[in-house]
């Protein structure tokens, strides 16, 4: 019997031969990659962790860090700062009278130049007189009783309660005459200290009343200019020191003036406070109302001042590296007043420090540091 040349199980045996997966270029490399992978880490492995030096550095024994460095120091320091203030008068009052009656004469002109005293509106003040008449007539009377009763209470014809009671009359009277002598000088309204008046708003025949205002007057010899700064600034503040100002009406001229008063409280929504200075408005330049740029300046000894590049903020705080024996110490700061280039340490740094102004960002606390220069 002849048996076919390919039988089916030898096609079925040749098909197992094909499908029997081979070694390709691409999977040779993958493992070439997989065992370098291995043998480097068991490298790394054999080599152990990095430990701290002897002097306790936490990054061994490398290369040490390039930095700048300078010394702290104290200055002299120049306090400014810029403020927007509004001119006062150094005494301002709207003229008004104390009474209701009618204008019967004005002595005053617009603008017009007053002393402490003068005479600037008079009112109708016949009715006045007339009653304050009636008073001391009065008054007269019940003085002329009460002598001619004091006598008779010797001889005991007049009782003591009625002699008190006369005595009590006679003061009453005199109370009667004194108001009515008020009144009469409310009539005469004058200057109540020396200074210019404004624009009068009444003319002779007018019915004017307490809530009538007639006129204004202003001391405009010293001006106040009122002014607020931030809480920030509250420690380089004090009586007595020197301010500049300036207005754009007189953009070739300053004005100088001397703090006067601080407010004793500070705001709590601005966290501002408000100062005011006097400044001498020789030739009356500065009125009231005006608006005036200020600048104020204080000088102060040993301010220790660092570059503001050797800041390190971080979590709203601001940090700094000294060096301290060859090796890097971050330390806390607070800072004061800033100025371009250069910020106040209030504490956190001490005179001598050597701290680090340039490299800081390769820097960590407790790194071995080599300084390169002073900057």
């Amino acid at each position: 019997m002849v048996r076919p040349v390919n039988p089916p199980e030898h096609r079925a045996r040749a098909a197992r031969r094909i499908r029997r997966p081979t070694l390709s270029l691409t999977t040779d490399r993958s493992l070439t990659w997989l065992l370098t992978a291995l043998l480097a880490g068991t490298g790394l492995a054999a080599c152990g962790p990095s430990k701290p030096d002897a002097g306790g550095n936490p990054f061994g024994s490398g290369a040490p860090v390039v930095v700048i460095a300078t010394p702290v120091a104290t200055r002299s320091h120049v306090d400014r700062y810029t403020a927007l203030g509004t001119a006062r008068a150094n005494e301002s009052i709207d003229v008004m009278s104390r009474i209701s009656s009618a204008v019967t004469k004005i002595n005053f002109t617009e603008g017009q130049r007053v002393t402490a005293g003068d005479l600037l509106i008079e009112l109708d003040n016949d009715e006045i007189r007339a009653n304050l008449n009636m008073a001391e007539a009065s008054l007269k009377q019940k003085r002329s009783q009460y002598r001619r009763s004091s006598a008779l209470g010797e001889t005991r014809v007049v009782s003591a309660a009625e002699l008190e009671e006369l005595e009590a009359g006679v003061q009453m009277a005199e109370a009667e005459v004194r108001a009515a002598g008020a009144r009469l000088k409310h009539a005469f309204i004058r200057a109540p200290f020396a200074g210019t008046v404004g624009l009068r708003h009444v003319s002779p025949g007018d019915l004017v009343g307490p809530e009538t205002m007639m006129t204004t007057l202003d001391d405009t010899d010293l001006i106040k200019l009122e002014f607020t700064i931030p809480e920030a600034f509250l420690s380089s503040l004090e009586t007595g020191m020197t301010i500049e100002a300036a207005s754009a009406v007189y953009p070739d001229r300053s004005f100088h003036g001397t703090v006067t008063s601080i407010d004793s409280r500070v705001d709590t929504a601005t966290r501002s406070l408000t100062v005011i200075a006097v400044i001498p408005n020789d030739g009356d330049l500065l009125k009231p109302g005006m608006f005036l740029t200020v600048a104020l300046e204080k000088e102060r000894d040993d301010v220790l001042l660092i570059p503001e590049e050797a800041l390190v903020p971080r979590q709203g705080r601001q940090f700094v590296f000294i060096i301290e024996e060859g090796r890097a110490v971050e330390k806390q700061v607070e800072l004061g007043i800033r100025s371009p280039g250069l910020a106040e340490v209030r504490s956190g740094l001490a005179v001598g420090d050597v701290l680090i102004t340039e490299g800081m960002q390769k820097v960590r606390s407790g790194a071995a540091v080599e300084v390169l220069g002073s900057s």
